[in-house]
């Protein structure tokens, strides 16, 4: 505390004032004073400083994998180097910790997505078809996936981790050492609480893509219409 410093000096001054002959008595009470500001130091010190604890890594993972189920609106925006305005897109957005993720673009057009461990699969009126040759979408598919889900050790793999901030307020950058990853970002930053709020997808040539979801909400299950579009 910043206070025990100031008694300390206060008592040793009270202390030296007493070296003058016959202040013996004075002397015994300065040590007095002195040994009961320390004490009541230590007792302060112990009552009101907190138990000093890092927000890690593996305490996030298990606060974002906690709900079953978030659903809500995101807002995507593309900022290309030769635009001057970002493209903007819209949206919902379902993600299951066991099925995958849906992701259903309403505008500037409307499509479904379903990314799962099978990669990337696009809404048809014949189903869900799963798209080809898509080896890089397919690793940024698993990459937002894990981001989403907070799979720190399926992230450790290709970036290296910098965690900051508390479990009410968190922000995690993810610098890439995988070859293919650095050819594609330079770094991801993602903001969050309780649930992801933000992700910022910066690219090695200088585009970047910010996304955005502001009201996402847990679940404890998927809806009947929301399983039906899982099922294969």
């Amino acid at each position: 505390m910043s206070g025990c410093p100031s008694f300390w000096l206060l008592f040793l001054g009270q202390a030296r004032k007493s070296d003058a002959p016959g202040g013996a008595q004075a002397k015994a009470k300065a040590s007095t004073a002195i040994s009961h500001a320390l004490k009541a130091c230590s007792l302060l010190l112990l009552t009101i400083t907190p138990t000093a604890h890092a927000f890690d890594l593996t305490e996030l993972g298990a606060q974002l994998a906690k709900p079953a189920v978030v659903r809500g609106p995101f807002i995507q925006e593309k900022h290309l180097r030769a635009l001057p305005q970002p493209l903007t897109s819209q949206g919902e957005f379902v993600l299951s910790r066991d099925a995958g993720l849906l992701w259903q673009l309403r505008s500037p057009l409307t499509q479904d997505y379903r990314i799962d461990a099978a990669g990337i699969a696009r809404r048809t009126a014949q189903g869900w078809q799963l798209q080809p040759g898509q080896d890089v979408a397919a690793q940024q598919s698993r990459l937002f996936l894990a981001v989403l889900k907070g799979d720190h050790s399926g992230l450790a793999r290709d970036f290296e981790l910098q965690l900051s901030g508390t479990g009410e307020a968190w922000q995690l950058t993810l610098i890439p050492h995988s070859l293919l990853l650095k050819q594609i970002f330079s770094r991801i930053r993602i903001d969050g609480g309780d649930l992801v709020e933000r992700i910022e997808l910066v690219e090695t040539q200088g585009d970047h893509t910010l996304m955005r979801m502001p009201q996402s909400q847990a679940g404890d299950a998927l809806s009947a219409q929301e399983r039906d579009a899982f099922a294969r």
